[in-house]
């Protein structure tokens, strides 16, 4: 097993299982994050994640919203190719290939909860009150999370959440 040479961070990436959900991921088994359009939560994927980052999977906009998975950051960021695509949803008209605006990472899946943890168990227990997820308007599709919280959210997780 190769490990990272820095010491894992966490992020927390919302996507609506509709439109790509764990089990796609577990399907591709790797996939670039295109798509994001919003400058903080590029930032994150230029700036902060490396590959070895622990990501959780998380479903949003559906009936049970909730951590769903693990995935792993697989690459250093890169240009997202969708930001030059002219037909395409996420076409970037100011992006160029010299200057582009958008990047991605690459996430690789590592598993699928076969009891995720649920948007309503999460707010549930003081100790993640501070995560940026339970935030007043918080919409963002990456989030850093804190180790003791991601620990303490795959560790519920694999117990079967709050039903234990």
């Amino acid at each position: 097993m190769k490990f990272a040479a820095h010491p894992a961070n966490y992020w927390l990436i919302k996507s609506e299982p509709v439109s790509y959900g764990i089990e796609h991921l577990k399907g591709d088994k790797k996939t670039a994050w295109t798509g994001v359009r919003n400058f903080q939560a590029r930032n994150y994927m230029q700036n902060d994640m490396r590959v070895g980052d622990v990501v959780l999977f998380y479903h949003s906009s559906c009936k049970e919203p909730g951590v769903y998975g693990l995935a792993n950051v697989v690459s250093e960021a890169y240009p997202d190719p969708t930001q030059f695509d002219a037909q395409g949803h996420y076409f970037e008209p100011r992006a160029t290939k010299e200057k582009p605006v958008w990047y991605v990472v690459d996430i690789a899946f590592v598993e699928e909860f076969k009891t995720p943890l649920l948007l309503t168990e999460i707010r549930e227990r003081p100790q993640f009150a501070k995560m940026m997820i339970l935030q007043p308007g918080s919409r963002l599709s990456i989030t850093p999370v804190d180790s003791t919280h991601a620990e303490e959210i795959i560790r519920l997780a694999h117990e079967g959440g709050m039903a234990q």
